[in-house]
């Protein structure tokens, strides 16, 4: 069990750092909301990818990272957009 949570805070990091570095331009969003944000995906993009049939094969599974990577920058981007948002509010 602290095994596959300690695996879900790594995992969801390196997932979150992948969809920041991807998504072009800059984010004014901290670095916790962006491993927040990638557990998420990383978490959701597994189910979608059992759910898929993709979730566990041979070797690595390439369709269910790219699933996640995916969904860490859509997460991204709307973290971005709701924080950027509510940051222009707090200084106008």
């Amino acid at each position: 069990m602290i095994g596959t949570i300690l695996w879900a805070i790594i995992g969801g990091a390196i997932v979150g750092m992948l969809g920041r570095l991807l998504l072009p331009g800059r984010q004014n969003i901290s670095v916790w909301l962006t491993i927040g944000v990638g557990i998420a995906a990383a978490l959701l993009g597994g189910v979608i990818a059992d759910w898929l049939g993709v979730g566990d094969t041979r070797g690595i599974d390439w369709i269910r990272h790219a699933i996640q990577i995916a969904l860490a920058v859509l997460f991204v981007w709307l973290a971005a957009r709701f924080m950027g948002s509510s940051e222009r509010r707090r200084t106008a």
